[in-house]
Order: structure tokens, then C-alpha cells, then sequence
């Protein structure tokens, strides 16, 4: 029933998407050819995901997903957003570190940093400023399409001079109106009392879709949102980034990255043997009697198979990493997963699995790359698939490593003349980047499944891994607790401070009374 509601529901969706498609082309098409910019309009018309973004912000209500997207649009065609770059901004503004992105949430999701104090109200500047917002927002859409951006408001060491409502409400109204569901959340981080004014009327502007999403922090608190080691050391991290220009420092897949497989010291090496061992597999599939039709290769099977034929016994299969359930649709490759890969606990739980299908009529070369090098291992890490064909990557946690929401995985495809003729190492010297498709993946812990807790007298056994569950349940609820209490003690010497000075203003109200009646009684 729950799968019959399911495929409902996606079909629902894909008719509301083409609704609004064929509304857009009948009512904001016609003689307005100039309002936007073609490439806007013609990419509506293929990409699924943005009108989704769309209808999704506007609760699934067509009209009003119209409007956003009208404006949105116009907005991109004023500021010039799709033609944006390095050299459209002054340079001073990359200089000065107060827009950038580095570093993650504990949700995985890219932090947009908004240094406040170094932002000073100009009407002069006030158009480049705002282009350069759209410049980051453009730029991490492109690299990281569907990911949700974390914001971050840092006030340390702000005032009212720095607080220019005017540039406040167009941030908000990008994440609002010109990038939907691009907003995870926004964090306002040592807020000065004397703001609280200004930030309810922000308040205001945020609307009931995203209000929800704004988080209020002082520096002690911060740490609920971000890890230290993606915070500064003044906000209580350890975090040893400084921003510098050039290069911009929103890039992770510069510093560090490496091809997969063993780390060793002859990079070519390395991508050699991945080649040939991928190029053997590939042509023992595509010879069998039974590749009638395009077959799938799965990497993993292949290497159990041939353990299993030393043994003598074919038959036995080990069971294999989680499979997939979404997939991205790329211009050469279908991606699975979409977004995540998932990792558990469990021993078979440390292993996940992308599968990419060639959906063009070329041989498709392909790499996968990662931000931790040292913790995964990837095979095949670099080889190529036919068309029509479908290849499954197994990605396994190396040694003792855990899965951090912040690893990152890029997949890179290239369509490809003759795998015979050209060797893949030197193929990817050469090829231009504009041919490269590029798609990210993040990885996602698996939350375990925790027992529920029954009475002694049923469970006479007590292990120590429930033992010390319960120990670091106590510790966690005492460490909160300590927190309230250091909240409330804060809290209450403020207002023991307040009334102190409340009653040394009444004594001295008194005692200047008292000398008034005394002189009026002298004279």
C-alpha cells in the first residue's frame, strides 16, 4: 500500500512539473523573450530537480511556484548570474575575507561565512556586494547541485555600523526566492544585545517557510551546530584555517585528493594497474556466451568469483554492500546513489556501492576520487563503461577508519574515441574540462539500532555494551543539565547586577531628595 502511495505521489509530482513547464512557456513566454536569460529558460525545460526546487519551496501550489520563478529569473538575468566570475568582481571584496566558504556542519552541509564586522554600510559598493554573494551562491551550486548550505552570521566583534538591512534582506531573499531548499539553516553567532531590534524585524522578512531554520548562538553554544575542527579557535574551535586570496578556499576536491586504491608513491603507477585490471575484467564480461545484451559488471562478485574458483567451489557468495536506492541522471552517466553513500557499523555495513550506467552511445571513461584518501578504498577507482552498460563500484572503509559526514567522493566521466588506442592515464591529461562531467557524493553514517532497555528480572545478563550505553546516556543528560545550569547562573547574576544598580539609583534619589528639603528648610 506504502508503494502504491509512493509511485502516486511521483506521478503526481511529474504532472505538476510538466504543469508548470507548459504554464511557464504560455504565460511568462510570450513577447517576453528578453526578460531572461535563454540558458535559465532552456535549462527549466530539461532539469527536473530545479522545477522541483521550485514547486517544493511553494508546497507542490503551481501558481505560486510561477512567481518564484519569474522572479527568480529576472533577478538572474539583471545581475548577469550565469556569466558571474573571478574577474566580474573587484578584487578588493575577495580580499577582504568577509564572504566565503569553508568547512561543515555536523550535518554534512557546506558552511557559508558571513564575516560581519568586516562589512561596512556603503550605497557605492552596494551592487558589487551583492553580485559577489551571487557569485559564491552560483559557483557552489554549480560544484555541488541539491546541497543544502549552512549560514553563518559571525558578530564577534560587530556594531551597528557594521548591520546594513538593505544587503541582510537580499541574502535572505536569495535562499528565499533565487535558490530554493539551497538553506539548511541560519546561524547568528554572538549576537550583540543591542542588534535584537534589528534581527526581529529580519525575523519578519524570513517568512513561515524558513523561520524555523533561524538559530540564535553565543560562542559556547555553537558548538550544538559545528564541530571545533570546522570552527576558529576565538569561537572555542581548533579549526587552524585563515582565509587568503587567491586561491579561493571552497574547493575540497584541490587539497587533499588522490586517485583510490594504495597510496603509493608513483601516482602513474597506480593508475596503470587500475586500468589493466579493469580492462581484463571488462573484456572476460563482454566475451562470455551469455552478453547478449549490455551486462552489468558488478567488481565486487568478479573478485568473490575468483576466490571462490581457487577454492574449487563456485556456489558460495558472500552477501554484498547495501545497494542504492536514488539516482542522479547525469548527461553521460546515471549516478546511484543520487547524493548519499551510506555506511553502517556492521562489518558487510562498511562497504557501499555506486553504480554508474552509460547513457550515451560512446565509451564513457570514468575516475572516482575522494577528500580522504587514507580511509577508503575504491575498485575500480579508474576504468570505463560501455554503452548501454552498467558498472558497480565497491567502496570499502580501510582498516580501522570511520565514515565522517564531511568525506567527499567526485566522480568524473568523459566520452572516450577507443579505450585500445589511448591509454586512460594520458586521456585524462588530455581531455578538455568542459568535457568532464563531475558529480559529488557525500557519505552518510548509518544510525544504529539501539535495543530497547527491559527490566533486570527479564534480562538477568547484563553486558558491558549496554552498560555503557547507559553510562554515556547519564553523562550526556548530567552535561546538559551542568549546561542549564550555567545558563541560569548567568542569567541570574545578570539580574542580580541590574537590581543592584537599581537600588544604588534609588539611594541616590533619596539622598538627593533629603539634601533638597534640607536646603529648602535653611533658607
Amino acid at each position: 500500500m506504502a508503494e502504491l502511495d509512493q509511485h502516486e505521489g511521483e506521478q503526481d509530482l511529474e504532472k505538476k512539473i510538466e504543469e508548470t513547464r507548459q504554464r511557464f512557456k504560455n504565460e511568462f513566454l510570450q513577447d517576453s523573450t528578453e526578460k531572461y536569460d535563454s540558458r535559465d529558460v532552456e535549462r527549466l525545460q530539461k532539469d527536473d530537480a530545479l522545477v522541483e526546487g521550485y514547486l517544493t519551496w511553494r508546497l507542490h501550489v503551481v501558481d505560486e511556484a510561477l512567481k518564484m520563478i519569474d522572479e527568480s529569473f529576472q533577478w538572474r538575468k539583471e545581475f548577469g548570474v550565469n556569466d558571474l566570475s573571478e574577474n566580474s568582481i573587484p578584487k578588493w571584496m575577495f580580499e577582504t575575507g568577509a564572504v566565503y566558504l569553508h568547512g561543515y556542519d555536523k550535518e554534512g552541509n557546506k558552511l557559508f561565512w558571513f564575516k560581519v564586522k568586516l562589512h561596512i554600510k556603503d550605497a557605492k559598493t552596494i551592487l558589487d556586494k551583492k553580485k559577489y554573494v551571487a557569485f559564491w551562491l552560483e559557483r557552489y551550486a554549480k560544484k555541488e547541485p541539491g546541497m543544502p548550505l549552512t549560514v553563518v552570521f559571525d558578530m564577534s566583534e560587530s556594531g551597528l555600523s557594521n548591520i546594513d538591512m538593505d544587503f541582510v534582506n537580499y541574502v535572505i531573499n536569495c535562499f528565499k526566492v533565487y535558490y530554493p531548499k539551497f538553506l539548511s539553516k541560519m546561524i547568528i553567532v554572538d549576537m550583540p544585545w543591542i542588534m535584537n531590534a534589528a534581527w526581529r524585524i529580519v525575523k519578519s522578512w524570513l517568512g513561515p517557510e524558513a523561520i524555523s531554520k533561524l538559530k540564535f548562538a553565543s560562542k559556547a553554544e555553537v558548538q550544538t551546530f559545528i564541530d571545533p575542527e570546522y570552527l576558529p579557535p576565538y569561537l572555542g574551535g581548533t579549526d587552524p584555517f585563515k582565509y587568503s586570496y587567491p586561491p579561493l578556499p571552497d574547493d575540497d576536491f584541490q587539497t587533499p585528493i588522490c586517485d583510490n586504491g594504495p597510496i603509493v608513491s608513483e601516482d602513474e603507477i597506480e593508475s596503470k594497474d587500475s586500468e589493466m585490471e579493469g580492462k581484463d575484467t571488462l573484456e572476460s564480461s563482454f566475451n562470455s556466451e551469455i552478453a547478449v545484451k549490455p551486462k552489468k559488471v558488478n567488481f565486487l562478485e568478479e573478485s568473490v568469483r575468483g576466490d571462490d574458483n581457487d577454492k574449487g567451489d563456485t556456489s558460495v557468495r558472500t552477501k554484498g554492500p547495501r545497494k542504492p536506492v536514488t539516482t542522479f541522471k547525469g548527461l553521460l552517466l546515471d549516478v546511484s546513489p543520487a547524493e548519499e553513500l551510506s555506511f553502517g557499523s556492521g562489518e558487510m555495513e562498511k562497504k557501499s556501492l555506486i553504480i554508474l550506467s552509460n547513457v550515451t552511445k560512446n565509451q564513457v571513461a570514468f575516475k572516482v576520487r575522494t577528500t580522504a584518501p587514507e580511509k577508503y578504498r575504491v575498485k575500480p577507482s579508474s576504468s570505463w563503461c560501455e554503452p548501454g552498460a552498467t558498472v558497480d563500484i565497491v567502496v570499502s572503509l580501510h582498516g580501522g577508519s570511520q565514515v565522517s559526514p564531511q568525506d567527499r567522493f567526485l566522480i568524473m566521466a568523459a566520452e572516450m574515441d577507443s579505450v585500445v588506442s589511448q591509454e586512460l592515464t594520458q586521456f585524462w591529461k588530455e581531455v578538455p574540462k568542459t568535457k568532464i562531467m563531475e558529480h559529488r557524493l557525500r557519505c552518510h553514517v548509518l544510525e544504529s539500532v539501539k535495543p530497547t532497555l527491559s527490566p533486570l528480572r527479564d534480562s538477568p545478563v547484563d553486558t558491558g555494551s549496554s552498560r555503557q550505553q547507559e553510562v554515556n546516556t547519564l553523562v550526556s543528560s548530567l552535561l546538559q543539565m551542568m549546561t542549564c545550569n550555567s545558563r541560569l547562573e548567568q542569567k541570574l547574576n545578570t539580574c542580580l547586577w541590574v537590581q543592584k544598580v537599581l537600588i544604588g539609583l534609588v539611594l541616590v534619589l533619596v539622598v538627593l531628595n533629603l539634601l533638597c528639603l534640607y536646603l529648602l528648610g535653611t533658607s
